[in-house]
């Protein structure tokens, strides 16, 4: 019996926690990320390393097929909850990245002007971190000179900000931090250098040979005279193992973070290793819409703040009469599913007032049998 009540009491556990982590997931930004048109080899591997920077909140399987229109992708993305569309297209003269917002937009259009992929970005490196346990979780986005520099440099940063679930700095887990996204804009060329990042955590205050002991990692010993050389020095070490800290990645660790060493109220440094893909974007086109609509921004058409201003302002009269429509049909629907409950109930009365009533005879015929006497 207490086997068959704690076998009940894990299941019923096990299906909470499958609904807490449902629910939390539903809640998060979704993607898709594809191609349109004619795209290359080189475009649709950059589309596949997307999708690994935008993991696990994205359909990593998703096939789409050149008969497959784009509404019919807003169609499929509605029941699943996805929020937003990543595109990348090829013509003859450029590469083009879109990235919209569902269900009412707006667009962003954004030029490719340069672009590495993964296998290039690790292939430059001499050592690289990237393992599946990274991609667990969603990177951790980074802005920066996102400035005051125009209404289009301020949505653009909440498009980017939108791609990735909130964090709460009180509550946060550090050890669910494996990844980094930089997206920096420089005000100058109007360009957005796009950067994906692996993070490394580790201990300072101790040489370099202690470092490796504690990760389990027994170097040569073969030269020296005792072993306090190695932990004292880091002697017998190449110099091409050693990686610089200083006061740009040192901080004091608010939590414990996994790995040996790393302890709350201690000093580690943070390392970062680029592990690709590598982007420069300038943005052309802001869209009210998906992919149509009025133009609010255009990088070679100009139009004035007080413009761009009445656009916005006619979106959100427009949205509130929606929104007010909705309303007044969700009142009315209801007003008649009362209306019909309510005659359902008079006729319900009705009838069984006649099933109740005793029968009774007209005065014609109880003077029948009289006449009929007579």
């Amino acid at each position: 019996m207490r086997r068959s009540g704690r076998s009940c009491h894990q299941k019923r556990a096990r299906a909470q926690a499958q609904l807490h982590n449902l629910e939390a997931c539903a809640a998060n930004p979704h993607s898709f990320v594809f191609t349109r048109g004619c795209a290359g080899q080189n475009i649709r591997q950059l589309t596949l390393d997307m999708r690994r920077v935008m993991e696990p909140l994205t359909a990593s399987r998703l096939q789409i097929r050149k008969k497959n229109s784009l509404k019919a992708c807003v169609a499929v993305a509605g029941p699943l909850r996805v929020t937003h569309f990543l595109i990348l297209s090829k013509t003859e003269t450029s590469v083009y990245f879109k990235l919209m917002r569902l269900p009412g937009g707006p667009t962003l259009t954004f030029q490719v002007k340069k672009y590495s992929l993964v296998c290039d970005v690790v292939s430059s490196l001499r050592r690289h971190r990237m393992h599946e346990q990274q991609f667990a979780h969603p990177p951790l986005l980074v802005l920066n000179s996102f400035g005051p520099h125009g209404m289009q440099v301020k949505l653009m940063a909440t498009m980017f900000q939108n791609l990735f679930p909130s964090i709460n700095v009180h509550k946060v887990n550090l050890n669910t931090m494996k990844r980094c996204l930089l997206i920096d804009y420089n005000p100058d060329s109007q360009e957005l250098d796009f950067r994906h990042y692996s993070i490394k955590v580790v201990p300072v205050g101790a040489s370099y040979g202690m470092k490796k002991l504690l990760q389990e990692k027994f170097p040569s010993v073969s030269r020296l005279q005792d072993i306090s050389e190695l932990l004292a020095t880091g002697a017998g070490l190449s110099e091409g193992e050693a990686e610089p800290d200083g006061d740009h990645n040192i901080t004091e660790l608010p939590q414990a973070i996994a790995g040996r060493g790393n302890m709350p109220a201690q000093q580690s440094a943070v390392r970062l290793t680029e592990i690709g893909p590598r982007m420069t974007l300038q943005l052309i086109k802001v869209q009210d819409g998906i992919g149509e609509g009025k133009v609010m921004f255009h990088s070679f058409v100009h139009k004035a703040e007080e413009e761009l201003q009445a656009i916005l302002e006619a979106k959100e009269k427009r949205l509130q009469l929606k929104a007010q429509r909705r309303a007044q049909q969700a009142q009315n629907q209801e007003q008649r599913e009362a209306h019909r409950e309510k005659s359902l109930e008079g006729m319900k009365k009705a009838h069984s007032s006649c099933l109740s009533a005793p029968p009774s005879l007209s005065a014609s015929s109880q003077q029948m049998p009289s006449a009929v006497n007579k």
